[in-house]
């Protein structure tokens, strides 16, 4: 409930200053907004930067989101700031419920992302983008019970972005891909690095197709590591997102989150809400 208020207060402050609004780009372009704050699938950073500023404008986004599987809940909100087509800084603060141990688990994410090359339309190359996500638990008790060696830590990606205008039959077809290296369990949730040597490179991917210019379906897909010897798996989902206007966007989805500290077969629902000022 303080996510949504906190969103509807955003929301309402953004709207007193709507004459500023930056409506650059081309509709659903910057893409939504992602679990840790930046611009991106529900699941995956990409290139684009938040919000439709063009190289002589500044946006401001304001995001709250629900991820909601068999045996926990993720609740995200946060802010974003696109400066001038070049640089994006976003916060985000994270909510997961635990119900089974009654508590939950909360994480602040403070994150900059620079576009080093191209644009996903304009470009005959892909859009290319450089991100940092600096991640701190605010309760780390159920981390180090775990074996996690820190309950904080830095990811870093890089991520290219290309849409293809009428590409698939007359459909506008995007895609994505981004290589992360991290040390976080669970997004950072369930602590950084473990007894386990894991994989620190991690692979990210999405793709859609516009069946309008207001609607698009896709899919995503984001690699994790093993530090603890959880068996952590790789996440995935089926999403549909609606741009009805530049000012607002809505992500559904159905998620597979596989296993989550022992816990199997975490499916569910996302919701999101982006507003673009």
């Amino acid at each position: 409930m303080k996510h949504l208020k906190w969103f509807v207060g955003l929301y309402c402050l953004a709207s007193a200053a709507s004459s500023l609004a930056a409506t650059g780009k081309l509709l659903a372009t910057p893409g939504v907004s992602q679990v840790e704050g930046s611009a991106g699938g529900g699941l995956v950073p990409w290139a684009q930067l938040a919000g439709y500023a063009s190289a002589d404008e500044v946006a401001i986004n304001g995001f709250c989101s629900r991820a909601d599987v068999t045996d926990y809940r993720l609740d995200v909100c946060g802010v974003q700031f696109n400066l001038f087509d070049r640089v994006e800084l976003s916060y985000a603060q994270q909510q997961f419920d635990v119900p089974a141990l009654d508590t939950q688990i909360e994480q602040s994410i403070s994150a900059a992302k620079i576009r080093l090359y191209g644009d996903i339309v304009y470009s005959e190359w892909p859009q290319v983008s450089l991100g940092v996500q600096h991640k701190e638990l605010q309760n780390g008790a159920i981390a180090s019970l775990l074996g996690a060696e820190d309950t904080k830590g830095t990811d870093v990606y890089i991520a290219a972005s290309k849409l293809h205008l009428g590409a698939l039959a007359g459909y506008n077809w995007f895609w994505n891909t981004t290589v992360r290296y991290s040390e976080a369990n669970q997004l950072g949730l369930l602590g950084y690095g473990g007894k386990n040597s894991a994989e620190k490179l991690l692979f990210e991917a999405s793709s859609a197709v516009f069946l309008t210019h207001q609607v698009a379906v896709g899919i995503e897909y984001r690699e994790k590591s093993n530090n603890l010897g959880l068996s952590e798996q790789d996440w995935k989902d089926i999403f549909i997102a609606w741009f009805p206007n530049k000012h607002i966007s809505v992500t559904a989805a159905w998620l597979d989150l596989g296993r989550i500290a022992g816990a199997d077969d975490q499916t569910g629902w996302y919701l999101s809400v982006t507003g673009y000022w």
